[in-house]
């Protein structure tokens, strides 16, 4: 590794490191811890978002799969900004007005039972599970390219650096670490795309013409069909994502971390201009990765295509730029599992310690300090795991992690808000439905079984041929919640009344004195 990378990387984790320190001094209470006590603006919230949100696979995936599959690899693109209309419209603004730290605070509004809070929490620490194991295995990978030490020196270095920004600073060190990874990022990619238009002597028009005979796939690069044959499973992907989105807990709690629903919806708008901008550039890297570095070289460093960036970075602007795009990536995958660790925590010790455990009855420092032994216990489970599956191909665990996200936790939060006789037993069913159902499907699909050794976890032949089973599981949670409300006599339409008033005006009935 050069000088110059060892620079970069040694400023980021410095600049990172002083943050928390700063950060420590303002974390005392579990406000502070969870949510950076409310006290985030719309526009860092919103950097925050898209800091928690453009992981690593989007960074340095979907650039190589545009490189290698042209418009087949920019699905990605459109599925993850479609995404936060969903998030804009439907569930940021009730979320903010109901909830407190975590997705349960938010469903136990209306229905205030252990077991609620209980699956609620399940649900969560499973998809941050799914997600940290994906982003820690592909860290170690890709740090173990980028820095040449061993895979597991990698992961315990990602590992360790997380667990002292969440452990010390809490959500303001979090938030913060976000927000300078979004404007690294976005710097990183308008100068690489800057680069690469110039190439073009600065005319769209031109690169989508030249790209037509630059590939070996010709005119049929520009058009879907080179990686996506099957429809059914490719609207099966999208709908994860689309739909996933707005049920991943550690991009609901960011909405906690403002003061009001209006903040709230302010910070949707900041995060969908920046993550869509981010994902129309991604167009050039991979345009520009496939035009000027090469599918052989693309595939000879990494053959899922992770590092068509960095190497587009070296071929347009040297060592610099490849080290300060390397350190950039470095600094996205810090970032994505610090808030993976924050929310996960937020459910193992808010959730089922503290309101389920000591059924509420805990002081601000017993709370602090639960909050502190969560997040080492997510954190050492999170590496253990990722250790140890260093030889499987977890890659789906992703899209998995959406899959369940938009399975169990959108049906109930859809139904809390906008169903009266949603009642206890259809958001326990919806949420074991969505969950169980997303589990069992993915066991019996590709991702898990295949034919041929290597291409997935055991060799065999798997009984459904979706890699996303979210076009079954998705119908299935709201199906399961429909069915579990009418099986049950319970209704409450009075607080249904109070907790729609308060949803869309975050105005609650305790709060009206006249």
């Amino acid at each position: 590794m050069s000088f110059t990378a060892i620079f970069f990387f040694v400023a980021i984790v410095g600049l990172t490191l002083i943050i928390t320190w700063w950060a420590s001094k303002r974390t005392s209470s579990a406000s502070d811890f969870y949510t950076a006590g409310g006290g985030l603006t719309g526009w860092q919230n919103g950097l925050a978002i898209a800091g928690d949100y453009l992981s690593a696979a989007s960074f340095l995936g979907i650039a190589g799969s545009i490189a290698l599959f042209g418009f087949d690899g920019f699905f990605f693109s459109i599925g993850y900004l479609v995404a936060y209309l969903v998030v804009l419209y439907i569930v940021a603004e009730p979320l903010r007005n109901l909830g407190r730290f975590t997705l349960a605070d938010m469903i136990t509004a209306r229905f205030d039972k252990a077991k609620v809070r209980g699956t609620a929490a399940l649900s969560t620490i499973t998809i941050v599970l799914f997600y940290m194991i994906a982003q820690l295995v592909g860290a170690g990978a890709l740090i173990q390219l980028l820095l040449g030490i061993e895979y597991w020196m990698a992961v315990l270095l990602v590992g360790v650096m997380m667990t002292i920004y969440v452990l010390f600073g809490g959500m303001t060190a979090t938030s913060w670490v976000q927000i300078i990874k979004a404007c690294l990022l976005m710097i990183g990619t308008v100068i690489i795309s800057f680069l690469v238009l110039a190439k073009f002597d600065f005319s769209i028009a031109n690169m989508f013409t030249q790209m037509a005979t630059e590939t070996e796939h010709g005119a049929a690069y520009l058009n879907p069909g080179l990686r996506y044959s099957n429809g059914i499973d490719t609207i099966s992907v999208l709908i994860a994502l689309v739909l996933g989105t707005a049920g991943l807990p550690h991009i609901l709690m960011r909405f906690f971390t403002v003061k009001d629903a209006q903040t709230a919806r302010s910070s949707v708008i900041w995060a969908t201009w920046i993550v869509g901008l981010f994902y129309v550039l991604t167009i050039f890297l991979g345009f520009g990765a496939a035009a000027f570095v090469g599918k052989e070289a693309i595939v000879a460093a990494n053959p899922a295509g992770n590092m068509a960036a960095p190497l587009l970075a070296q071929a347009l602007g040297g060592d610099i730029l490849f080290s300060f795009v390397c350190a950039v990536a470095f600094a996205t995958i810090l970032a994505v599992v610090a808030g993976l660790v924050l929310s996960g925590a937020s459910a193992l010790s808010h959730d089922i310690y503290g309101q389920i455990i000591k059924k509420g009855k805990i002081t601000e420092k017993e709370a602090v300090k639960a909050a502190r032994i969560g997040s080492i216990i997510i954190s050492v489970i999170s590496i253990l795991l990722a250790l140890g599956a260093q030889t499987l191909n977890v890659a789906f665990l992703v899209s998995l992690a959406f899959c369940i996200a938009g399975s169990a936790n959108l049906p109930v939060i859809i139904y809390t808000i906008y169903w009266k006789k949603f009642n206890t037993n259809g958001a326990v069913t919806a949420m074991l439905t969505g969950l169980i159902s997303a589990l069992v499907l993915v066991a019996i699909s590709p991702n898990v079984w295949n034919p041929e050794a290597g291409k997935a976890i055991f060799v065999g032949e798997p009984l459904i041929m979706l890699t996303n089973p979210a076009i079954i599981s998705v119908p299935l949670g709201f199906l399961g919640g429909l069915i579990g409300t009418l099986l049950s006599k319970e209704t409450d339409e009075a607080k249904y009344r109070e907790v729609e008033v308060k949803a869309q005006t975050g105005i609650s009935v305790q709060d009206v004195s006249h």
